[in-house]
């Protein structure tokens, strides 16, 4: 029928980039993916004023962590590796960056811990920063004990999610790892523990071998892939995880223009998240999506991005 109407001219409804991700309601879908242009007050108010959103922070643990030496970043065919090792102030000294940002728009707050207590902990004090939401970081593939080494255990994510749902009233949303055979049952313990919705996907486990050393390139050795490369794996994760969740879903990985943006929704993504695209577009990366966006829905005739979600599903 869109095709149709495409093509016989029939006038072509107005279109909103409104979207809910549960009870939180965005202007535009596009959302600063954590790690990127998250780390101060500033840079996420810049983002904020520049097509986004919704910004989540730089992923903060307890206390501050210099994260891992460097070189802890390269960039590939398709992508970028990185082991930063989750570097951050610490959860105390982040305030002062909440202080800022907050005032301008929504800042999910992304935590990291090494169980329930950890993250309980971090979730109380990001309500009390002001976060609209708490992004539990489940998937990180380059920070031991932390990441992906707590978010592929269905009974330990369950048991995360549900001690965090008790400890703060926000939305509680859970970053998975494509790094795991049993996505679904993650994303399954996460809404049986009444989390509010899941992000997919992280980076990809990866490697980078530098010849002329012959060792690793990275201090870590091992990192994370992320970049155009990762788009079809992270489309595909959000296929699968609509055809086993009721609650929303938030794609992330790989997206550069509207027509990215455009594959997760219709994957089932109710909103999307930006990360190393704002590197390799620009940080007006969300405002080009945003009129790309706009401009396909209404030669289409959607008139919001509810009307998109899941429709490959169709």
């Amino acid at each position: 029928m869109r095709m149709i109407l495409r093509y016989i001219g029939i006038s072509k409804p107005m279109v909103s980039l409104k979207t809910d991700i549960g009870s939180i309601s965005l202007e535009r879908p596009g959302i600063v993916a954590s790690g990127i242009m998250d780390e101060t007050g500033p840079s996420m108010v810049r983002m904020l004023r520049s097509g986004a959103g919704a910004v989540v922070t730089k992923s903060v643990g307890l206390e501050p962590n210099a994260g891992h030496a460097n070189p802890c970043f390269t960039e590939v065919k398709g992508g970028y590796v990185n082991a930063m090792g989750l570097p951050n102030p610490g959860i105390e000294l982040f305030k002062e960056e909440m202080d800022v940002a907050v005032p301008e728009g929504k800042i999910v707050g992304s935590i990291y811990g090494a169980g329930p207590d950890d993250f309980s902990t971090l979730a109380g004090r990001m309500e009390d920063y002001g976060a609209c939401a708490v992004e539990l970081n489940l998937s990180c593939p380059h920070a031991k004990g932390y990441g992906m080494e707590v978010g592929t255990d269905p009974a330990m994510v369950k048991a995360i999610v549900s001690a965090v749902k008790s400890a703060v009233s926000i939305p509680v949303w859970a970053k998975l790892t494509p790094n795991t055979h049993i996505l679904g049952d993650i994303g399954m313990a996460v809404q049986e523990a009444g989390g509010d919705a899941v992000v997919a996907i992280n980076t990809l486990k990866a490697m980078v071998i530098c010849p002329e050393m012959g060792r690793p390139l990275l201090s870590n050795k091992f990192g994370g892939l992320s970049g155009a490369a990762v788009k079809p794996v992270g489309v595909r994760a959000v296929y699968d995880l609509r055809t086993v969740l009721d609650i929303p879903i938030v794609g992330v990985g790989g997206i550069e223009d509207w027509r990215d943006a455009a594959e997760y929704i219709m994957a089932g993504a109710s909103a999307f998240q930006v990360g190393s695209g704002i590197g390799t577009v620009g940080t007006d990366v969300f405002e080009r999506i945003n009129e790309g966006l706009a401009g396909f829905m209404e030669e289409y005739g959607y008139r919001s991005i509810a009307d998109m979600t899941g429709v490959a599903h169709d």
